[in-house]
């Protein structure tokens, strides 16, 4: 398959290793010291005490790519007005296009029943610049569970060895032979892909950790292991994990309800990586947008809500959030 990674930083250059030592012809939109080492030097995955190394073709224009099978964005959802201009041209009649992002996406509201419409999220894509491009029938929803950082350009370690997933659907939930290939490609490069019947209930699965621990990481600048050990925190986590599983209920009762128990990765969420490098932050998508589903359930949500008002008045003052 021509598979073209668009945005690709740590999670995309693993997955770009992943899938081009694979087989595939894997192209790479990137830009800056992270491209001018992967054109002089290729791209290097270390993962546990191993290490893998892989060519593939990179560049800051994606008209030089050619038409693509698939295009996954890798995109941080506050950077996906990037990928519009971009994308006409690593498009042919039936590329799919995969979402592979933290939160809630743009797309969420295309292709639900009409009685289950959610709230207004227009904030997720200003002037419908996203729906304009790109059609519900090359939409696949995409939900990474993988830990990865660039220790250096052109090098990235994947701190979760034993897990590494990216699971996909459509916006309509309906099954396809092109996601059915997608998911063979990915589990034969090591990125698990077991089939979802719901694309949207595995976004709120992974979205229970992301708008409580993770914005709870961001606040106190500690890893998840260190924030769930936190003796202080001890009586505020149990309300805030409440909070969050009753907003990812009141959308999907089967959610499977998130508890301190079991391992926690120590290791930073990216949402704190993003604040100490400087890089604009997924608030829109990890913070606003379960908000509005919670108020839309008419739900109480007084720590959501703090640690909301908390976490885009502390993006806001280092000037990493303009909303």
């Amino acid at each position: 398959m021509r598979i073209c990674i668009f945005g690709a930083g740590a999670v995309g250059s693993h997955f770009a290793v992943r899938l081009a030592l694979a087989g595939h012809d894997v192209s790479c939109v990137m830009r800056g010291p992270h491209l001018e080492a992967v054109k002089a030097r290729g791209l290097t995955l270390r993962a546990g005490d191993a290490e893998f190394k892989a060519e593939v073709t990179a560049s800051d224009d994606p008209a030089k790519l050619g038409p693509q099978d698939v295009v996954i964005s890798t995109l941080k959802a506050n950077s996906l007005g990037s990928l519009v201009p971009g994308l006409a041209p690593l498009l042919r009649d039936d590329t799919a296009v995969v979402f592979a992002q933290n939160g809630i996406p743009w797309w969420y509201d295309i292709g639900l029943a009409s009685d289950a419409s959610p709230p207004d999220l227009g904030f997720l894509d200003p002037g419908g610049q996203l729906r304009a491009m790109v059609s519900p029938e090359r939409i696949i929803g995409g939900v990474v569970f993988s830990s990865n950082e660039v220790m250096a350009p052109g090098v990235v370690a994947n701190l979760s060895p034993e897990r590494n997933m990216l699971l996909v659907g459509g916006c309509d939930d309906r099954g396809s032979a092109r996601i059915e290939t997608l998911r063979a490609a990915l589990n034969a490069a090591s990125i698990q892909s077991p089939p979802v019947e719901n694309i949207r209930e595995t976004i709120w699965t992974k979205l229970l950790t992301n708008m409580s621990m993770s914005v709870l990481c961001l606040l106190t600048g500690q890893t998840a292991r260190a924030v769930r050990d936190e003796p202080d925190l001890q009586g505020i986590i149990p309300r805030l994990l409440d909070e969050a599983n009753a907003v990812a209920r009141s959308c999907f009762p089967g959610v499977k309800r998130l508890t301190r128990s079991g391992p926690a990765p120590d290791h930073k969420p990216s949402i704190l990586q993003d604040y100490e490098l400087g890089r604009a932050m997924e608030i829109d998508a990890l913070v606003r947008a379960p908000a509005a589903f919670a108020r839309a359930a008419g739900l109480s949500t007084p720590m959501l809500d703090m640690l909301a008002a908390l976490a885009i008045r502390q993006a806001r003052d280092k000037g990493l959030y303009q909303g």
